[in-house]
């Protein structure tokens, strides 16, 4: 039993690991959701509410304005910019929503 509690934590911080290094993580939340059904819409809505610190009601225009794309979504929020200026800003910093908040400030 205390072997696989210690296997089942080693892969669960390297999954982590993984996906912070990929770009799926912003504000330790998992960003990369594919809203495609009612449950993933409202999961991505609370996602991006809590990430931006907005309403639920802000996260759903901004997910709607983003074609359902969560990390542009946050990025819309973040940078109060067009959808082709956060597409940019995401491009340049490889899909990380971070850097590309940080690239938007300088």
């Amino acid at each position: 039993m205390k072997a696989g509690t210690a296997q089942k934590m080693v892969l669960n911080m390297l999954s982590s690991g993984i996906m912070i290094r990929s770009g799926k993580v912003y504000q330790n939340l998992m960003i990369n959701v594919t809203p495609t059904n009612e449950k993933t819409q409202r999961r991505a809505k609370r996602i991006i509410a809590a990430a931006t610190q907005t309403s639920t009601l802000a996260a759903e225009r901004a997910l709607a304005r983003a074609d359902n794309n969560v990390p542009l979504a946050i990025l819309l929020i973040e940078t109060k910019g067009t959808i082709a200026e956060a597409k940019k800003l995401l491009a340049q910093s490889g899909g990380h929503v971070s850097d590309a908040v940080k690239l938007s400030l300088q």
